[in-house]
């Protein structure tokens, strides 16, 4: 039997188990070979009777006292066993299995599992799972039960048993990590790992079983990874730029501001990267006004300085818009041509763009995804920026960057995740944090509220507005309600605008909105048309708006900490002090942990991090990974120091010529592969 065989070939699967093993994901032996426990229940904690108490799963251990059959109508039969350890006494119960009196007998010991029951004045376990160990045995005896995920119509016992006899009987599941990685990172064999990781003997072979497992999880995601780097680097040769000269030098001078130490250290990387012979590839990862902006300026700099045009490619008309107006500052007096081209771009206009750009006098182009469209053409594109990188679908950043030879590429996000996460989650890249804040920026202040407090909220919106400051009002949206979800934000609008603050100007922007409407609606707050605004989904990320002054977020409880911290950073971008208003009457303990959280912390990489501990990888991304494979055993966030050891040993296995190619083709799939030995 192979790991690629239907899971059909597993003795007791017939039509229907098959059917019910696929709700699960199973469909060939290797899927049920790498279905894992969630648990094990621990028959090596003994409870004492007297200790125990209703409601709560235990083990125990006693000596038979008594057996009694009763039959109390007819067609049903009862079989009490009574055990006791000295302390106390437990009845455990059988429901019509009779054949079950001739497994016991008085003064043999038994180990039973199961949740106590106070029934009839006395304590009781129905149906337990039991094994018979004598007094001498227990000494040594040591068992670790799998708990699996299962669906309907699947007892666990069967589970266990179509494991073990798929393990019993599969001839292909080998060795597949180098001698080399087993020996230096003191690993079980994969075979022995597989049959440990379900039927441990102890803790300690659970746990090398399961840190096997998932290290080569991460091995083969690291070495796909590097695999790609590699190709990159050697197959490829990019645009080589001088060191940095007087145009760079000048638009630095021009800034308002002095560049903090994270962003001179993400400018050197992109220096280093530019000035290279490899096309940079590089994720700049900055928190919420961090003034990543700043640093994409320079390196757009750099590219025109050496004869080269950039593009810059925002997910928003607003941000793109917003882009357009601080470039033309930051390069004002300068020979930098900057142009913007959007989908309104006026026919007139854009022609006059696409010539500008074909014959090489614009130097720089910003704009929405219009920069995609075929028409678009440069002279000689030598640097590509995408800004929220993650709104972007992989062939949308593809379509751009393809529009140059081998230009350098620059992604922004404003939502920071630790550095050794962001080497796997974005593939090949290399990676710049962004840590700190620009010098004058005030901490917004952030309070967690529930409906005592709304009144007094509301109030204080009042005062800001009537000061001439801007509020937003974000209303969750959950895709699987979206309709009723659109419906309390148009009815908190409503209630807003006509109830609370008939005397100020309100504005409604949501995701079933006409792209154009939705725009003009920000555009109108933006330039202050609007006091207030409500959103039923996360505000523009990068929108700045200096003048908004309040962020107030209904169920905020619905929110991730990350997504809670980006709409936190719409407010504080001007000199007023600005404000976060939580509100939410969730008292659940880890909802208010959460709250409590973003009331202390203003640092998005540290939120980030409490978030993915909270919510973990998988729920705080929010979707698949292009060509990432499947984490089964390992999880990026709590196996932080295994990814770090793993992405080692990758290293010196791809540096020794190793390809895994058949290995990699199987985990990652035909986009992946396609691209690593094909293109």
């Amino acid at each position: 039997m192979k790991l690629s065989d239907s899971v059909q070939y597993v003795k007791g699967v017939g039509p229907k188990m098959k059917e019910k093993l696929g709700r699960l994901g199973i469909h060939t032996v290797e899927d049920l070979i790498s279905f894992y426990p969630r648990r094990y229940q621990d028959w090596t904690k003994i409870t004492k009777m007297e200790d125990l108490r209703p409601d709560e799963e235990a083990v125990i251990y006693g000596e038979v006292a008594d057996i009694r059959k009763i039959m109390p109508r007819r067609g049903m039969t009862i079989l009490n066993v009574l055990l006791t350890d000295g302390t106390s006494a437990v009845t455990l119960v059988y429901f019509n299995q009779p054949w079950k009196e001739e497994q016991f007998r008085r003064g043999m010991h038994v180990l039973a599992y199961g949740k106590i029951e106070y029934n009839y004045g006395k304590l009781q376990l129905s149906n337990p799972e039991i094994e018979f160990v004598s007094p001498e045995e227990l000494l040594t005896f040591q068992k670790l039960v799998p708990i699996y995920p299962l669906t309907e119509g699947i007892r666990i016992q069967q589970m266990r048993n179509m494991i073990s006899f798929a393990l019993d009987h599969v001839e292909d599941l080998v060795e597949n990590l180098p001698e080399e990685t087993l020996a230096s990172q003191h690993l079980m064999g994969r075979l022995d790992a597989a049959k440990a990781i379900h039927n441990p003997v102890s803790w300690e072979q659970q746990k090398e079983a399961r840190r096997r497992t998932a290290f080569e999880e991460l091995f083969f995601m690291q070495a796909g990874i590097l695999l790609l780097r590699k190709k990159r680097r050697s197959h490829v040769m990019g645009i080589k730029c001088a060191p940095s000269g007087q145009l760079v030098r000048s638009v630095l001078h021009q800034f308002p501001f002095t560049l903090t130490e994270g962003q001179k250290q993400a400018f050197t990387d992109i220096e280093n990267d530019m000035e290279g012979l490899v096309p940079m590839q590089r994720l700049i990862q900055g928190d919420v006004g961090s003034g990543k902006t700043a640093v994409a300026a320079l390196a757009l700099a750099k590219v025109v300085e050496n004869g080269y045009q950039g593009a810059l490619m925002a997910p928003t008309e607003v941000l793109a818009g917003q882009h357009y107006r601080t470039f033309q500052e930051f390069y004002k007096g300068l020979p930098i041509h900057v142009a913007y081209l959007s989908g309104q771009t006026k026919t007139k206009e854009r022609n006059e763009i696409l010539k500008g750009l074909k014959e090489g006098d614009i130097d720089v182009l910003i704009g929405t995804h219009a920069l995609i469209e075929e028409d678009v053409v440069f002279a000689h594109l030598g640097l590509v920026i995408t800004d929220e990188q993650h709104r972007f679908g992989v062939k949308q950043r593809k379509a751009l960057e393809t529009k140059g030879g081998y230009p350098h590429i620059l992604v922004m996000t404003a939502t920071p995740i630790p550095r050794t996460m962001a080497l796997s989650i974005y593939g090949d890249l290399d990676v710049s944090s962004i840590r700190g804040m620009p010098p004058g920026r005030h901490p917004v202040k952030t309070y967690a509220i529930g409906s005592p407090l709304l009144q007094r909220v509301f109030n204080f919106m009042g005062r800001e507005m009537t000061a001439g400051h801007q509020v937003y009002v974000v209303c969750p949206l959950v895709e699987q309600s979206e309709k009723q979800d659109l419906a309390s934000a148009v009815s908190v609008y409503e209630e807003l605008k006509t109830r609370i603050f008939p005397m100020f100007h309100v504005g409604l922007v949501h995701g079933r909105m006409k792209n154009d409407d939705k725009e003009q609606v920000m555009r109108d707050f933006h330039d202050g048309k609007l006091n207030l605004l409500v959103a039923t989904s996360v505000i523009e990320v990068g929108v700045n708006v200096p003048n908004a002054t309040i962020m107030f977020v209904y169920g905020a409880d619905r929110f991730g900490l990350s997504q809670l911290h980006q709409l936190r950073g719409r407010v504080g971008r001007g000199s007023a002090q600005s404000y976060c208003i939580l509100y939410s009457d969730n008292r659940n303990e880890v909802t208010q942990l959460r709250m409590k959280l973003m009331c202390e912390i203003q640092d998005g990489f540290l939120l980030s991090e409490k978030d993915l501990l909270l919510r973990g990888s998988g729920e705080f991304f929010g979707y698949h990974q292009h060509g990432m494979p499947d984490l089964k055993a390992a999880d990026i966030v709590k196996d932080l120091p295994l990814l770090e050891d793993a992405r080692r040993e990758a290293g010196k296995a791809v540096d020794r010529g190793m390809d895994f190619k058949e290995e990699l083709s199987h985990r990652f799939g035909g986009a992946f592969f396609k691209k690593l030995y094909k293109e």
